[in-house]
């Protein structure tokens, strides 16, 4: 049996899941549907697996109301095979992939891409500490394509509404697909490494437009070619099939909570009531600018700098774990992905507020 989790896990990724879905996965793991086999050794050309792979699509489809002219990929590498694998596919000789830099995964798509092609930033705003998303910007003529970041989970900024342009929009959503409401038709192709909102880390998830596809002209290798995995069904080598298997289970789970309108309004509250703790409790300051904050990932420092350790020490005595902040940045960062309670972020709010009560004492 399950029981519940003794710990407020607030990490970056792979990050917590629903209790249900550990429930599940971990009765599939001994015998699937009473099939005798384990998840774990089921045939990924079997019906069975041929079920899931069919419910998954059929989900995140409704779920994310992806219009029928976009395949719907569940590739393996995660987002960093992804930033090799858009140049090949979609950056032609004549043309240049430009990205907007609004933090360290941005800026390793863009170096990625600059191995493969023509590429440059377009705009970036390291300037000023990744604290904003970078907003005045024309697209040049030449373009290929424009990549985004959709979220920043280092820096704690994220994207409410798609740029509109006149070249192809990519989106690396890994962070934060799901959490909110968006309209797929703005985007050409959205990917996600499923670790933080879609289940567990060996699956990543490609949204991608059917006229896309072969667009490059590139003689590339097959396992890397969208075109491949889409005529294959995303069988074109042997899947990721457990981890499929636990995103359906977590997309299940947000159709059951009632779908991702109500999955945003859930994490709005969480996100709200940290924010709000931290404006208003002087031993904090937040990171982001105001009308970039992320839902997602809550990015704040001490006023006081040298108290950051206690206070890592007193979330440790709460049962609070993941807050530290990223390395190469420091602070805090508390995710609040999708399967995170809200009782679990009142918790948080406690231990601060007791935390200032004990500091000025």
């Amino acid at each position: 049996m399950i029981t519940e989790r003794k710990v407020y896990n607030f990490g970056a990724g792979p990050s917590a899941l629903p209790q249900e879905v550990f429930a599940e996965a971990a009765q599939a793991v001994k015998n699937y549907q009473s099939s005798g086999l384990s998840i774990l050794e089921i045939s990924h050309r079997s019906n069975l697996f041929m079920d899931i792979m069919l419910e998954a699509e059929t989900l995140i489809r409704s779920l994310m109301q992806i219009p029928d002219h976009y395949e719907v990929l569940f590739l393996q590498g995660g987002g960093s095979q992804q930033f090799a694998m858009i140049p090949l596919n979609l950056l032609p000789d004549d043309k240049t992939a430009y990205y907007i830099d609004s933090g360290i995964w941005a800026k390793k798509a863009f170096e990625e891409s600059e191995t493969i092609g023509r590429s440059a930033i377009l705009v970036s705003s390291e300037k000023n500490s990744y604290n904003s998303i970078p907003k005045e910007f024309s697209v040049p003529q030449d373009a290929a394509y424009l990549h985004l970041t959709t979220n920043n989970t280092i820096y704690g900024t994220q994207w409410f509404n798609a740029p509109k342009i006149n070249c192809p929009l990519i989106a690396d959503a890994s962070s934060d697909i799901l959490c909110q409401e968006i309209n797929v038709a703005d985007y050409d192709l959205i990917y996600a490494g499923a670790q933080k909102n879609l289940g567990t880390a060996g699956v990543t998830v490609v949204i991608i437009k059917k006229d896309l596809l072969g667009r490059s002209k590139r003689v590339i290798p097959k396992i890397f070619d969208y075109q491949q995995h889409a005529k294959a069904k995303s069988l074109y080598n042997t899947p990721a099939t457990y981890a499929i298997y636990v995103m359906l289970l977590t997309l299940r789970w947000i159709k059951k909570m009632g779908g991702v309108s109500e999955i945003e309004k859930l994490n709005r509250q969480k996100a709200a009531l940290l924010y709000n703790e931290i404006d208003s409790n002087p031993l904090y300051k937040g990171h982001a600018v105001l009308e970039d904050r992320s839902l997602m990932n809550v990015v704040f420092q001490m006023t006081n700098p040298e108290m950051e350790k206690k206070f890592l020490k007193a979330a440790e005595l709460f049962d609070i774990i993941g807050i530290q902040g990223h390395r190469s940045f420091g602070g805090f960062r508390v995710s609040l992905y999708n399967a995170i309670p809200l009782g679990h972020v009142e918790h948080l709010v406690s231990l601060m507020n007791q935390f200032r009560e004990e500091s000025v004492q």
